[in-house]
């Protein structure tokens, strides 16, 4: 679909014309919405269905062995080293090589059962999505920094409110020991409290200004304030949301199984700016990643490096190309600029 192809139809849908804004005092919705309001975070449960799920993990695992590198799914032990893959950092993200892009990541994007948990939190179908990184995860891995924590949250701590519902589709068995996302329950309900306590503490540095590491003087004041931290386990074709301000991080695996999943993040088009529109058409048009906000408020560097050089298996453009129906397009975000 040419980027500048304009919207003749709209799927229409009913909602309850609530729009979420996570206060604690929202509810009872008697569903998953509840523990977004009460712990900042919720569990979709089979958002995509288990053998789309399966597929759209197979569409990884044959990424990676489209390398050519040597990389076997069948022999992770053996195979799942940097040289036998494109570029994945300790936390298991690939942000590089238009992966971002590819064909069955806009395909997921577009899953009914995960647009709609969206729609539903922000009362409007008009939303547009992140372009955001993958992650692979795979057990065992000495040949790389070794994931440390990072607990953190995703908004600037000057900013209150609940601005930005955070999202990840998970694409294999997670349990307690397979690694993945952790979170701090209910740690956005004292978020805007903490920040003003807080605010004499020195700032660990961050990739871009809607980030904010969590010191140990700032996990202590956490734990003094009766938060406790909860691996999230979930199962193929699950959706975890979580309000950006819940401080959160992703563990290690101490399992053999690996971690896949996706990150996505929908946002209503009546958040964003014209500005903010054009930057993400950028982005999509040049096939690049983004920050997991919608806005496209961080664009990450076009290329990896390997080994301090670029790596010589950059890729520029997707191996398939996104192929969007005109839902997924409103996606984008392109058919909404009007400058």
């Amino acid at each position: 679909m040419s980027s500048a192809q304009a919207i003749t139809t709209t799927t229409t849908r009913s909602f309850e014309n609530i729009r979420l804004r996570l206060t604690g005092n929202e509810g009872p919705f008697g569903d998953w919405r509840d523990d977004l309001v009460r712990d900042g975070y919720a569990i979709i449960k089979n958002a995509i269905p288990r053998e789309r799920a399966d597929a759209y993990a197979n569409d990884m695992y044959s990424w990676l062995e489209d390398f050519n590198l040597g990389f076997d799914r069948n022999n992770i032990k053996k195979t799942a080293r940097e040289e036998h893959l494109p570029i994945i950092n300790e936390k298991g993200m690939c942000w590089w090589y238009s992966l971002a892009h590819e064909d069955f990541v806009w395909k997921m994007r577009a899953e009914p059962g995960v647009v709609g948990a969206f729609e539903k939190v922000y009362n409007t179908s008009d939303l547009i999505v992140s372009f955001d990184a993958l992650n692979f995860t795979f057990p065992d891995r000495d040949d790389i920094q070794p994931n440390k924590p990072w607990p953190h949250q995703n908004q600037n701590p000057d900013t209150h409110g609940f601005r930005c519902l955070q999202g990840l589709v998970n694409l294999l068995p997670n349990g307690p020991k397979d690694g993945g996302l952790i979170v701090c329950k209910g740690g956005h309900l004292l978020s805007e409290r903490f920040h003003e306590e807080m605010k004499s503490e020195p700032r660990i540095p961050g990739f871009f200004h809607e980030w904010y590491g969590y010191t140990d003087a700032g996990m202590k004041w956490l734990a003094d304030h009766g938060l406790e931290w909860e691996k999230v386990c979930v199962e193929p074709g699950d959706l975890i949301v979580w309000d950006s301000r819940t401080p959160h991080y992703n563990l290690p695996s101490s399992s053999s199984r690996p971690r896949f999943c996706i990150y996505t993040c929908y946002m209503p088009v009546s958040d964003v700016t014209q500005e903010d529109l054009k930057r993400k058409k950028e982005a999509y048009e040049g096939y690049r990643t983004t920050s997991h906000w919608p806005n496209a408020n961080f664009v990450g560097a076009a290329d990896a490096t390997r080994k301090g050089k670029p790596c010589p298996y950059n890729r520029h453009r997707p191996t398939r190309l996104p192929q969007l129906d005109e839902n997924a397009f409103k996606l984008t975000g392109i058919p909404y600029i009007t400058e």
